[in-house]
């Protein structure tokens, strides 16, 4: 729970990762947690935190280069002034980058753009601001390397990066449109104010050199999967890529690079980590073994997503991560991934429930997008529970089809 309070709260970096080592180290000297499950606990954990740092860079470094404003740019100027029109191309933005570039790039990098973007468009930006966090939850599942949750849960799935994608394509699409409804519902007096007259933009276009790194970088992604190797090589290569790049041409400096992996956050997740296992010899993995299904049949894969789901916003999407699916993973492939629709989707319920919506938070703060905690939490109510089910039920659908 001080963890959580931590993450939460987003103190200096230098006390994000005091807390999270001190934490492990507690748990350590007080025989919570032997030295071997810690040491193994954080070297299965090294290559995903080396991926979160990898693609943190990239993310920083395309956002140097342009390529957010540009989007930005071309979203307002798409979007003519009409709201709806602007929560569409928003939808469509917020979808793609988080696929790509992870939860992360989607909250804390897109969302200042997009509220810019409305509001450069006479549109009230509130509409697209959630859009931008409910998507950076819910848009997650499509890939891997799409939320840190996804590379925790790959070990334990018998899937390829391509088989993954290919079985979470039809769910990431039905979840996208269960949003799109949702936010069409829940801000239709918005949506319905009449467009404003206004100038448009002048053309923008994309910088083809990030746009380029980032696609070979999906593409190796694809490649290097079946040969065993860990998707933080090829995030890293696009990383020292884009560094040499924007450093040569003055764009960052070495200082800015560096802090763009965000090490005191990757010593904190570390330390998370420890904890979790600690947690996991204890009550609560008792409690949440007793909640788990036995099957992998339709009525048990939706009693997983609920338990991922209720698992997520007690204790945050990323320990519960590290708790639960070493215990689905015996229930097989499609069980896993519907604990992943719990975990992702689900965490978006509630403010505490994935670190992506406390980083949305504070960037809307900090951004003035107008966003409220009850508001969040409506919209979320709303939307959660329906976008989960119909998750599930697909997933079950389809995988029963393709495997």
């Amino acid at each position: 729970m001080a963890l959580l309070a931590v993450a939460f709260a987003h103190p200096p970096e230098w006390l994000e990762a005091t807390v999270g080592a001190a934490a492990a180290a507690l748990l350590l000297g007080i025989g919570a947690v032997s030295l071997d499950t810690a040491v193994e606990q954080v070297r299965a954990l090294l290559p995903v935190v080396a991926f979160l740092a990898a693609i943190l860079v990239v993310a920083t470094l395309c956002a140097a280069e342009g390529v957010f404003t540009a989007v930005g740019h071309m979203v307002a100027r798409a979007a003519r002034h009409r709201p709806v029109r602007m929560l569409t191309l928003t939808f469509v933005t917020a979808a793609l980058v988080t696929a790509a570039l992870s939860l992360d790039a989607t909250v804390v990098l897109l969302t200042p753009v997009v509220v810019a973007a409305a509001t450069s468009s006479l549109v009230d930006p509130r509409p697209m601001t959630y859009a931008c966090v409910r998507l950076a939850n819910s848009a997650s599942l499509l890939l891997p390397v799409s939320n840190l949750t996804n590379l925790l849960a790959f070990p334990h799935l018998d899937l390829t990066f391509h088989e993954f994608a290919v079985l979470m394509a039809p769910v990431w699409l039905v979840v996208i449109g269960v949003e799109y409804a949702g936010h069409r519902l829940f801000f239709r007096r918005d949506l319905a104010v009449a467009p404003h007259d206004g100038n448009d933009l002048a053309p923008d276009h994309l910088p083809r050199f990030p746009v380029g790194v980032v696609a070979v970088m999906l593409v190796g992604f694809a490649v290097v999967s079946p040969l065993g190797v860990a998707p933080a090589w090829v995030a890293a290569a696009a990383a020292v890529v884009l560094a040499a790049h924007a450093l040569v041409r003055g764009r960052v400096g070495v200082r800015a690079v560096l802090h763009a992996t965000h090490l005191s956050f990757a010593v904190f997740v570390l330390g998370l980590g420890v904890v979790v296992a600690a947690l996991a010899d204890g009550f609560l993995a008792d409690v949440v073994r007793r909640a788990l299904p036995a099957d992998d049949g339709l009525l048990a894969l939706l009693g997983v997503a609920l338990v991922a789901t209720v698992l997520a916003n007690l204790v945050n999407n990323l320990p519960a991560t590290l708790l639960l699916v070493p215990l689905v993973a015996p229930l097989g492939t499609t069980a896993v991934l519907a604990a992943l629709v719990g975990l992702n989707v689900g965490s978006g319920l509630t403010y505490p429930g994935s670190l992506a919506n406390l980083l949305w938070r504070r960037s809307v703060a900090r951004h003035g997008g107008g966003a409220s905690a009850g508001e969040f939490h409506r919209l979320s109510f709303l939307v959660t529970p329906p976008a989960v089910v119909a998750a599930v039920v697909v997933l079950w659908g389809w995988a029963a089809l393709v495997r």
